[in-house]
This record gives C-alpha cells, sequence and structure tokens, in this order.
C-alpha cells in the first residue's frame, strides 16, 4: 500500500523552508518566546524529516565529529548539549569539546522530542515562492514539486545552498562522462567506495577535501590534494572573535554594504583544515600515500577509456581514475531558484551574490526571511554555522512574535 501524502493546509501563519539546523534552532528559540506559535506553522523540507541531509553527508563523509564546540546547536540552552553528554564525555573531542556526529545526532532528535517537533516537518520540495502581489495583505505562495501549494503570512527560509561551486574547466568536460568517475564531493558517498589502487585527485583546501582524502586512503586510494592557494590550517572556518561583539561591533557599525562582504570574505580567508585533519595528512603524506599540490589549478581533462589525463596551470600532467571537486557551494541570491521571483517583484541590493536584508533578516517589500549564508551581510561571517543559526533566530523570532501578538490583539478586537 502506497503511503499517504500528508495533508497540506491552504493557508498557514509561518512557513519554514528546511528541516536541518537553521530551521530547528529557529524553531525551538520561538517556542521558547511564544508557545502558541507551534500550531500556526509548518516545515518543509523534501526529506519529511528533521536534521536528514545533514546525517547523510556526515554519513557520506565519515566525518567523525563537529567543527563546531559543544555550545553551538539548535536549543536555545547553551548548556543543554553538555548536560546530555554528561554520561558520554568521550565524544567530546578536543579541544573546546567538539561533539561527535552521533552524539550531535541523538541530542538533535532529543531537542524534536522535548520540544515536540516530531510532526511540524511535511514531506515536500518548495520549488517556487511567488509573492502575492494582489492580496491584501502581500502573502506568499509556496509551490511544491507535486503542483499542490499554500500561501503563507511569512516565509523562512532556512535551507542551505544546493547549487554547487564548480571550476571553469568543467564546462569543458560533457556531461555524460562525468558519472562516478567525476563528481562533486556532495554527490560521493565514501560507505559505497572501494578504491584499492586507485589514484584519485581532489581539487580544494577546505575541511571537506581533507575527510574525503582520509575516506579514500582508508579504501586504499591513493590521494593527490590540489589547491590553488596554499594550504592552511584553521580550529574554527572564522575567528571566534566573530561570535560576539570583539569584531561584529565595528562589522556592524559598517554602512557601506561591499565593505562589510569584504570583511567576510577576509574572515572566512577561504578553505582550511583543522590542525587534526592536518596531521593526519601530512603523515599520510610522509608515508607517500598523499601528494599536496599547492597553488595549482586543472585547465583541462580529459577521459581517455581507463582514467583522465589531467593538465595543470604549471604545464604538468597526470593521470587520474578519479576527480572529486570540493569547491564548495555558492552562495549568490540572483541564481538561487527560490528567490527569482521575489526579486523580481521586490527587487533589493545584492552585493555579489548576497542580498541587502533588514535588521530583522526580512526581505525589503514582503515578510520572507532569509537565514544561513545569505544573511551574511547582517549576521556576519558565521552566518551558515550554528552559531550563524542561532544569531539569525535572535534577529527573526522577534519580528515573527510581535507580528503574531499584534495580530491576536487585533482578532481579540474584532
Amino acid at each position: 500500500m502506497s503511503q499517504a501524502i500528508p495533508s497540506i493546509p491552504d493557508f498557514i501563519d509561518t512557513a519554514i523552508v528546511g528541516a536541518g539546523p537553521h530551521g530547528l534552532t529557529l524553531l525551538t528559540h520561538l517556542l521558547q518566546k511564544n508557545k502558541k506559535m507551534r500550531r500556526k506553522m509548518l516545515v518543509f523540507d523534501p526529506s519529511g524529516s528533521w536534521m536528514t541531509r545533514w546525517q547523510e553527508q556526515f554519513a557520506a563523509l565519515e566525518i567523525p565529529h563537529l567543527r563546531s564546540p559543544a555550545v553551538h546547536h539548535p536549543d536555545p540552552d547553551p548548556f543543554a548539549l553538555r548536560r546530555f553528554a554528561a554520561s558520554r564525555p568521550s565524544e567530546l573531542y578536543p579541544p573546546y569539546d567538539l561533539p561527535g556526529t552521533l552524539l550531535f545526532q541523538e541530542f538533535c532528535q532529543d531537542v524534536v522530542q522535548r520540544w515536540q517537533l516530531q510532526n511540524s516537518v511535511r514531506q515536500a520540495t518548495v520549488v517556487r515562492i511567488e509573492p502575492l502581489l494582489n492580496h491584501p495583505y502581500r502573502h506568499l505562495r509556496l509551490w511544491f514539486e507535486d503542483g499542490r501549494s499554500l500561501v503563507a503570512r511569512r516565509v523562512v527560509l532556512a535551507k542551505g545552498s544546493r547549487q554547487i561551486n564548480l571550476p571553469k574547466w568543467l564546462d569543458r568536460v560533457p556531461v555524460q562522462i562525468w558519472r562516478d568517475r567525476l563528481c562533486h564531493s556532495s554527490q560521493v558517498d565514501l560507505r559505497k567506495l572501494q578504491l584499492a589502487g586507485e589514484r584519485v585527485l581532489i581539487v580544494g583546501g577546505g575541511l571537506t577535501s581533507g575527510h574525503l582524502a582520509l575516506g579514500a586512503m582508508d579504501r586504499g586510494a591513493n590521494v593527490v590534494l590540489m589547491y590553488r592557494r596554499q594550504f592552511s590550517e584553521k580550529l574554527f572556518d572564522a575567528d571566534p572573535g566573530w561570535l560576539g561583539p570583539k569584531y561584529l561591533k565595528n562589522f556592524w557599525a559598517e554602512f557601506d554594504w561591499h565593505n562589510r562582504w569584504q570583511m567576510i570574505q577576509q574572515a572566512r580567508d577561504g578553505g582550511s583544515m583543522t590542525p587534526a585533519i592536518m596531521t593526519q595528512l601530512r603523515r599520510a603524506h610522509h608515508s607517500a600515500k598523499l601528494e599536496f599540490f599547492e597553488h595549482c589549478q586543472v585547465v583541462d581533462a580529459q577521459w581517455q577509456g581507463q582514467n583522465w589525463q589531467v593538465c595543470c596551470d604549471d604545464g604538468t600532467s597526470h593521470q587520474f581514475e578519479r576527480i572529486w571537486i570540493a569547491t564548495g557551494n555558492q552562495l549568490d541570491a540572483t541564481t538561487e531558484p527560490l528567490l527569482s521571483e521575489v526579486q523580481s517583484v521586490h527587487p533589493v541590493t545584492i552585493v555579489n551574490g548576497l542580498p541587502v536584508l533588514d535588521s530583522y533578516l526580512r526581505w525589503a517589500g514582503c515578510e520572507l526571511f532569509v537565514m544561513g549564508g545569505l544573511a551574511a551581510l547582517q549576521v556576519g561571517p558565521t552566518a551558515r554555522n550554528l552559531s550563524g543559526a542561532r544569531m539569525a533566530s535572535d534577529r527573526i523570532v522577534p519580528a515573527l512574535a510581535k507580528a503574531r501578538m499584534a495580530s491576536d490583539r487585533i482578532r481579540r478586537h474584532n
């Protein structure tokens, strides 16, 4: 018997697009402020459940623990995860008590149960956000992949970017020969691979590259890590000073959006590895299982039946059985499908792909709120991280709760 499709109402007060860490963080912070909001909102996600994509990505890359310390998580109480881990101290990794992947996953399940959010998510893929100009309150209509739709008074976009960032040379590689021998990192599942004797090229200098390299070597591959810059190591992808007023005070005092964008780029400074991962990679390098190609870029790659012939900008050429592209995802409001119609009807300033939002992270002209990396001009360099989810919630929750209380007063008065 086929499973019944969960009902979707014609109208809802608040719709949250995305059931990942940002959506979960927002909902717990909102319910802490106003528990009545629970029956006023729904979350929409292709998986139909909380944190599914996050879990799949961590499992596919066999990531043992998070990069963020234990105080960063979806619950409003910063010490909730430490209490949850009280009997499992070995699952908090040094330095700074980084939560193990399983620990964090089970903690998030506990958060969902404690806040009674098990039935908040509907399995539905949002493909379009339509501003309703003729509606007296300018509501938004969400269109789903299966043709259904609903009208929402407010919408929060809380999903990560699915737009993968690809090097220019890939434009010359026919799509039909990509398959499993040329993949973006988001398409790699280490658990399904046997790589004994293979030579694998991994392009990119971020932490994902490190996890892929370790996983490939565990399966018998020889790995080349290639980065257009020099590989660098940092505990976090942005200095902890960006989590509070130390750096954010000057950031928020800067009113030139282009200058803010530059501050974000300087703070994140491209991809980096953690010291623990770099230590493992250097050991592999000393045992000749891994090579570092720094200040090096691919200019051309051709499939020759059994392997890739790769030409680099330094004039060298190399052969590989596989190429994995670990160059991250794009953060660009101008190419985000869900924002195209909103930007057409309610145009806002876009600075190098990032929209200028109001202080509540609201899109000017409508009740659309944005979380994650696209909110970086307001939240700062850690906008896409767990800490950024909390900072975004601190801005959005007052707008949602205040609007809800105002409408309740009007209803009682009428």
